[in-house]
């Protein structure tokens, strides 16, 4: 699909420890600010119980889960808007990515250095979204430095749209962020072309000490109630017990080790759903002998769509889709039980995809 997440915070908040938990890729995670410098690229893993619920029932050659790429990027401190630190570098990066995971320190450790001196995850919230909205504004207004001087021929297009940047311009100046900015149907098309960077979807992680991974703590708690008229998500976990857990050689030293720390699954886990989901992305599957496959489309796609995702002839001579939902699959335990029920439906190109749909495509090229 293309679509990349990006891991942004302050230096020191635990960025690069995380990205190496879903990744493995081993960024460079050090305690001094701008450990990372240039941007780490990874593919992640989008854990699904229902992948390996139907690999049990078809037992195929190859399990091929779906994949999300994720981008550690540089941390932010005061002044990025106009190119202090690696400013200019952060912002570009973030511009690159879809979607946002914003990670705050919520823990206390006195051999970790916070770039500010204390630990306040509101304020170092606020410090980012306020360096980002700047910059938000500065591309507004150079919009509308265009839109006054077309505008003025009374074209209607450039008239709605100098009105929307107006109106746009006030809300940053109000520092609230442009994804909380109302838009008529008929602005969507402008506002998208803006790219801004507040604009993009966000889910907010808590990175808190290992006692707080299912309770969180007074930083955590007050961390949410500043995000809570944003409706984002927040979610808790420890970097280093993802860490820990990322290091451990097998699946069973794993979950004894999840197990013992109080959790049900690795806190990664619900990251990397979190970010699928904020980047509006769905998965069908593809169950045969030879393999059964997650495949990743964006939601409300149509069949033809998601079988170009396999290859773009399958979209090119789309004739039909055959269509098992996960639950009868599961129900009645093989495709050919499914038939046999009168379960399996046969779909056209308005077919809307539906999240769990298991799928095989006839085409002709």
């Amino acid at each position: 699909m293309g679509l990349k997440a990006g891991i942004v915070g302050l230096p020191n908040v635990g960025k690069s420890t995380l990205f190496n938990a879903l990744t493995s890729a081993k960024a460079l995670a050090a305690n001094y600010p701008f450990a990372t410098k240039e941007p780490n690229l990874g593919v992640i893993t989008v854990p699904d119980a229902r992948l390996d619920r139907l690999a049990e029932l078809v037992n195929p050659q190859k399990v091929l889960p779906t994949t999300v790429e994720i981008v550690d990027i540089a941390g932010l401190i005061k002044g990025a808007s106009k190119g202090e630190g690696l400013g200019n570098q952060f912002l570009a990066n973030i511009r690159e990515v879809d979607a946002i995971v914003h990670v705050v320190r919520c823990f206390e450790d006195d051999n970790v250095i916070h770039v500010d001196g204390s630990v306040d995850p509101v304020r170092d919230k606020e410090i980012i979204d306020i360096e980002l909205i700047l910059k938000d504004m500065e591309t507004v207004e150079k919009r509308l430095d265009k839109l006054r001087r077309s505008a003025k021929s009374g074209n209607k297009d450039d008239v709605r749209n100098l009105d929307t940047a107006e109106r746009l311009l006030k809300h940053l100046e109000s520092e609230q962020p442009a994804r909380s900015f109302t838009l008529r149907e008929d602005e969507q098309p402008f506002y998208e072309d803006l790219f801004l960077l507040t604009g993009k979807p966000i889910l907010y992680v808590c990175n808190v000490d290992e006692g707080s991974v299912s309770t969180g703590n007074a930083f955590s708690e007050a961390f949410k109630q500043a995000v809570a008229p944003e409706n984002a998500e927040v979610i808790l976990i420890s970097a280093q017990i993802e860490a820990e857990i990322a290091q451990l050689e097998s699946k069973e030293e794993r979950l004894e080790y999840i197990e013992a720390m109080g959790l049900d699954e690795p806190g990664v886990n619900k990251v990397i759903r979190a970010c699928y989901n904020l980047l509006n992305l769905i998965t069908y599957f593809t169950a045969g002998e030879k393999e059964v496959r997650a495949w990743t489309i964006h939601r409300g796609d149509k069949a033809p769509a998601a079988a170009g995702v396999i290859h773009s002839d399958f979209e090119k001579g789309f004739i039909r889709a055959e269509v098992i939902k996960y639950a009868d699959f599961v129900q009645y335990g093989s495709e050919a039980a499914v038939k046999e029920v009168g379960k399996m439906s046969v779909e056209g190109k308005e077919y809307v995809v539906s999240d769990g749909d298991v799928m095989h495509f006839r085409f002709n090229v």
